[in-house]
């Protein structure tokens, strides 16, 4: 790894972009160890025989009917970062041809700034389940971070293997989630398009942003609850171990990912789960599969804390 590399790509920013994407990502890569991704042909085939039995057992819990992405691959971090850095520039695209050509400084900081962010994210995800958004004619993906999963394990003091099932488990639920519903990268690329169009206007789309919220509690709720009713064997001291974790991580890391919006996304899991977890204590698994059924099928922002009106409206 090297800092003074990772400077010189960002400092060295060109083009007349908002983002020096091609900087973006040899910075990044110069700061994050890649880890190995030199696993044996039986440990493929074990990730292999997570993703199909979780597929199995989650159709079974959920009733979902939905197939598994075709490109299904065991990344380390670089690897991660070549398939996000794609993700961030497609998505970010139209904000940047709003927004006209840049000044020099303000590109250098907003490559600097996407670098620490997709650097930082890239040293802690797991698993992702990748609907290729505003990607047209793409198939949808799944990743597994090995290094990463390999080092949590280790950290939690929990069996490898255990613990790279629970995660193929929980990203397979997300594949459910939109192979089941069809529509739903639209409707998230929708609401994106509409607040980053009113941003470049100088405005805040509040109500866009609010709709990617509450699509994305019940998106990572659901996914909880799933996760928990199909996994084949106890998961509860995976669980506990984690939680005691995020609390003991220190002021630097915990500043990071509040900046980051990531304390959000733990308020989105626990929101969302909560919320699929009264309507399957008062109607059962298959009335929580009726979220997907279509965008107006969603639950509001108010029927997140408010599962019974939610249940009157949709079941």
């Amino acid at each position: 790894m090297s800092l003074y590399r990772s400077v010189r790509a960002v400092t060295g920013a060109s083009g007349d972009g908002h983002i020096d994407w091609g900087a973006v990502t040899e910075a990044a890569k110069a700061v994050t160890d890649p880890g190995t991704v030199d696993v044996s042909a039986a440990e493929r085939r074990a990730y292999a025989a997570d993703v199909g039995d979780a597929r199995d057992e989650v159709r079974t819990v959920t009733t979902l009917a939905f197939d598994l992405p075709e490109r299904v691959e065991v990344q380390n971090r670089h690897h991660w970062l070549d398939a996000n850095v794609e993700t961030f520039e497609r998505v970010m695209a139209p904000l940047g041809e709003q927004m006209g050509a840049m000044p020099g400084l303000a590109r250098v900081v907003n490559t600097g700034t996407m670098a620490f962010t997709l650097s930082f994210l890239a040293e802690h995800v797991l698993g992702q389940y990748d609907p290729l958004l505003l990607a047209d004619g793409e198939e949808h993906a799944l990743y597994f971070v090995r290094p990463n999963i390999r080092r949590a394990a280790d950290s939690l003091d929990v069996e490898y293997e255990r613990f790279r099932r629970w995660i193929a488990f929980h990203e397979v639920t997300h594949a459910a989630e939109f192979g089941a519903a069809p529509w739903l990268s639209t409707h998230l690329e929708t609401a994106m398009e509409e607040a980053i169009d009113t941003l470049t206007s100088g405005g805040i789309d509040r109500e866009s942003l609010g709709q990617l919220d509450t699509t994305m509690t019940a998106v990572e709720g659901y996914a909880e609850l799933v996760m928990d009713r199909a996994f084949d064997a106890e998961y509860a001291d995976l669980r506990r171990k984690i939680e005691n974790r995020r609390q003991g991580r220190g002021p630097v890391q915990t500043l990071v990912r509040r900046l980051l919006g990531l304390s959000v996304k733990r308020r989105q899991y626990e929101r969302g789960k909560a919320f699929f977890e009264t309507v399957v204590d008062r109607q059962g698994m298959t009335a929580a599969a009726r979220a997907w059924d279509d965008p107006e099928s969603l639950p509001t922002a108010a029927e997140l804390d408010d599962p019974d009106a939610w249940l009157a409206r949709v079941v």
